[in-house]
């Protein structure tokens, strides 16, 4: 039996960097010492999500991978704790900006990037001004502990992206997530949200980890934002699904949360391959969702 204990953190983020990295480290200590071995952070966790204004300012905040801070927070704290820790964060690669992952290994290891496929851009979530769409393609990490498959909050509205990472050979699927109020929309997209990641895993017979942050942003006017004021309220409502989409463990939408579960990965390729969804699969009947 090939077992795998998981954490999602659900934490507001600070304003300031070094506020921000260290709560996820107390955090990421917490879920480790309860057995945690797989630890999702939620998007862009080092400071405020600063796509809810256009700043050409923010550029700044874009590092190579191996100097950001959080990337360097999650090398230390993998090997120390022999625990796998995904890490987002704000990615320059040259002159080209991503918002990445870094997929950091139960050794400390880097194990490789993957760079956000799907970029949303609304009034408050402006994500096309600071990113370029990935260009890695999607990626499955063979960790210690299992095979992760990640996509990074956007992608996860996407059925191509769980397909894709169920067919690399995810055993398990991430979404760190910045995602909250829809003041335009005038909705909350919280239920539909989690449906949209439930239908993934039932679809792949594959559990589903989401991590979410919390807490209201306010962006105050000024000149280096045009004269903007808004604010977003981050829902939190983190989940971990069984294989089938049930959600198993579920956060609130107000406080900071660690969820935990250990999943049994050998029943679940089982319960895989005896409902034959890959073994069905038409891809040559497909070709017109990629035209």
């Amino acid at each position: 039996m090939k077992n795998l204990t998981v954490a999602a953190i659900q934490m507001q983020c600070s304003t300031v960097v070094e506020e921000s990295l260290k709560k996820a480290e107390k955090m990421v200590r917490e879920a480790a010492a309860k057995g945690a071995q797989l630890i999702l952070l939620p998007e862009l966790f080092e400071r405020e999500y600063f796509c809810q204004q256009r700043r050409y300012d923010f550029y700044k905040y874009a590092l190579p991978t191996e100097e950001n801070p959080a990337v360097q927070m999650g090398m230390r704290l993998a090997k120390e704790l022999s625990v796998v820790l995904p890490i987002s964060f704000y990615e320059r690669d040259g002159n080209v900006l991503y918002n990445s992952i870094a997929c950091i290994d139960a050794d400390g290891r880097n194990l490789g990037v993957y760079r956000k496929t799907h970029i949303p851009d609304d009034h408050f979530y402006q994500e096309k001004f600071y990113f370029t769409p990935g260009n890695t393609g999607f990626k499955v990490f063979n960790t210690k502990y299992g095979r992760v498959g990640i996509g990074i909050c956007w992608d996860q509205w996407f059925p191509e992206t769980a397909r894709s990472l169920a067919v690399l050979g995810a055993e398990i699927i991430l979404y760190p997530t910045a995602i909250g109020s829809e003041p335009i929309l005038n909705c909350d997209s919280m239920p539909h949200w989690r449906r949209t990641m439930q239908g993934h895993s039932a679809a792949n017979i594959i559990p589903v980890v989401a991590a979410n942050r919390i807490g209201l942003e306010t962006v105050e006017a000024s000149e280096e934002n045009g004269g903007q004021k808004s604010s977003l309220l981050f829902y939190g409502s983190s989940f971990m699904t069984d294989e089938t989409g049930d959600i198993l463990e579920n956060a609130s939408r107000d406080k900071e949360e660690i969820l935990l579960h250990s999943y049994d990965l050998d029943t679940i390729e089982e319960n895989r391959l005896s409902w034959g969804l890959f073994r069905d699969r038409r891809p040559d009947c497909y070709k017109i969702i990629s035209e």
